[in-house]
């Protein structure tokens, strides 16, 4: 039995860097190519640098974010990104949490209601796109006609073309794409409830609203967060939705820091203006995640439910 034993630990000692060497060259890789972007990005935006001659930079300094910093045109970006964030944000949890408790009731073909909910989030972003700027048309829109018909309109109105109503048009199909991967993560929160708490209270006699607050809500704060958290960054990067309906306008309406980006770096051919409000983006992201760890690392037992005494 020792010569059995003494023969198969070094067969132990010499398997456990196996996990680690087959991803080790993946993440070296993945790792190696977000550092070079970021130290490249941040490069940039402390140079003069042109499109047209990338190699060609010039040292700067902080110039290139005092001018971006003071520019209206980036205060005009800057709230068009925290009401796009906002808007966002809050339809899709909205519908994605109401969705899910539809799809947690049991039903039939609640397994076939599942599969088609996903159907929005993978649907690409340039058929989203082109899908809607068919809806949204000023003349031959669906919705325009949907809405005079039920005298909701009067008149058949301009989405697209509408500072006043540009943001709402671009919000529609975001949330629309959005609210799906929120109902699938809030869905799963949902099934993992305790069902021993959630009957506990309805032998209480608590009304769903009552057993919904005081019980499933708790229970699935951490994944709120957690999707919020994610929702929140996509939101901030979203680009080509945003850049194929509106590119940005009309004026600034939808200009949101992602098309800014493009517009400076490729429009207008400046790579240092266009990194740096890329810089200020992924840091206003970063501040996002930092206040989302400090929130949830205030106490261990936030998002537990309370348990009846």
């Amino acid at each position: 039995m020792q010569l059995v034993t003494a023969h198969r630990k070094p067969a132990r000692l010499r398997a456990w860097w196996i996990p680690y060497a087959l991803i080790a060259l993946p993440a070296v890789y993945v790792g190696g190519i977000q550092l070079f972007t970021l130290v490249r990005g941040l490069w940039l935006s402390l140079s003069d640098t042109n499109l047209l001659t990338p190699w060609d930079s010039t040292f700067v300094g902080l110039d290139n974010f005092q001018e971006v910093l003071t520019s209206p045109r980036f205060a005009d970006a800057l709230q068009a990104t925290i009401v796009y964030v906002i808007g966002s944000l809050g339809g899709a949890l909205a519908l994605g949490l109401g969705a899910a408790l539809i799809l947690n009731a049991r039903f039939r073909g609640r397994r076939l209601a599942r599969a088609l909910v996903a159907i929005p989030w993978a649907t690409p972003g340039v058929a989203v796109a082109l899908v809607f700027v068919w809806i949204f048309n000023d003349q031959f829109g669906v919705l325009n006609f949907l809405l005079t018909s039920a005298g909701l309109l009067a008149r058949y109105n301009t989405w697209l073309s509408n500072p006043h109503n540009a943001m709402l048009a671009v919000l529609i199909p975001t949330v629309w794409q959005l609210f799906p991967i929120c109902a699938l993560v809030i869905l799963a929160a949902l099934q993992a409830v305790p069902e021993d708490l959630v009957e506990a209270a309805r032998i209480d006699r608590a009304d769903s609203i009552s057993r919904f607050s005081a019980v499933i809500l708790p229970a699935i704060k951490p994944t709120l967060a957690t999707i919020t958290l994610l929702a929140t960054i996509w939101s901030f990067r979203r680009f080509e939705l945003v850049w194929l309906l509106t590119q940005g306008g009309p004026g600034s309406a939808t200009n949101t820091l992602a098309v800014d980006v493009y517009r400076e770096t490729f429009l207008y051919a400046d790579l240092g203006l266009g990194a740096t409000v890329g810089m200020i983006g992924l840091t206003l992201s970063m501040c996002v995640t930092l206040v989302y760890f400090w929130w949830g690392g205030r106490g261990s037992t936030i998002g537990e439910p309370e348990v009846a005494r």
